[in-house]
């Protein structure tokens, strides 16, 4: 990719984060060329992910959050308006909240289910889903989020995805990036096993970099270290080294591959 934006002299690039991962040696390596712009798609953009391209390119990465059933990118924000750890606010011309069960906005910093609306949509004709998805005139994309006080969106899980151990609500992608930031972790996804004291035990999968060792050593090690940057009960009580992740052709990671790899190992 990295020698392909090269030759051809692209000045924007589109792809998931895992592969930015992977670009990062290669761009320090070889240089970007005319590349100007970076897009994150396909999946949240851990902020350890963010951090290397930009080290590596010198790109502040363009992130953002969209829906199929929406046609549109409806939460961005510009390079220069960046905070890290949020993908940003309101694109003009849509609105969007954090509401809890009942459907009623939550207040700032707590976590509830994104609901949007705008000038773009599609219905599901004759399909249970179009009654899920859209509830009062706004959509419900199934993306678990907060809003800051200075009305930034910060990314915690797809509402399927929040994994719910001992009455503590986690998100498994928050896990995620801070594993990211272990300099053993090459690659990780994090789901719940299901579990009969607990209901849920956090599994990380965890691809480690070239030289490491899968021991019991680096296990504590990865635990110690979502202790220390997190909090106590975020640390994954399992943690699975493996080869590769499951992934779709445009690198998203496939957590449902994951859950059921989870659910068979109980």
């Amino acid at each position: 990719m990295v020698r392909l934006i090269g030759q051809v002299g692209a000045t924007i690039c589109y792809t998931a984060p895992t592969f930015y991962r992977q670009m990062a040696p290669f761009a320090r390596q070889l240089g970007i060329g005319r590349l100007r712009i970076s897009v994150s798609a396909g999946e949240g953009l851990p902020d350890a992910t963010r951090q290397l391209w930009k080290e590596a390119s010198g790109i502040e990465m363009l992130d953002g959050i969209g829906a199929t059933e929406m046609f549109h990118i409806f939460i961005s924000a510009a390079p220069e308006d960046v905070k890290r750890g949020a993908i940003g606010k309101v694109v003009p011309g849509y609105q969007a909240k954090i509401v809890g069960d009942d459907g009623q906005e939550l207040p700032r910093g707590q976590v509830g289910r994104l609901a949007v609306k705008g000038p773009t949509g599609c219905k599901y004709l004759d399909d249970v889903r179009q009654t899920n998805y859209v509830q009062g005139g706004w959509n419900f994309p199934g993306d678990a989020f907060q809003q800051d006080e200075d009305g930034y969106f910060i990314y915690q899980a797809r509402t399927d995805d929040m994994i719910i151990t001992a009455g503590y609500n986690v998100a498994g992608p928050e896990v995620e990036a801070c594993l990211l930031l272990h300099p053993a972790v090459a690659e990780c996804g994090v789901v719940g096993k299901p579990d009969d004291e607990r209901g849920m035990v956090i599994l990380a999968y965890v691809v480690l970099k070239p030289g490491q060792e899968p021991d019991a050593a680096q296990v504590k090690a990865l635990q110690d270290h979502v202790k220390h940057n997190l909090a106590p009960y975020k640390y994954p009580r399992q943690v699975v080294f493996v080869e590769r992740l499951p992934r779709t052709e445009t690198g998203k990671l496939q957590r449902f591959a994951l859950r059921q790899m989870a659910k068979e190992s109980t």
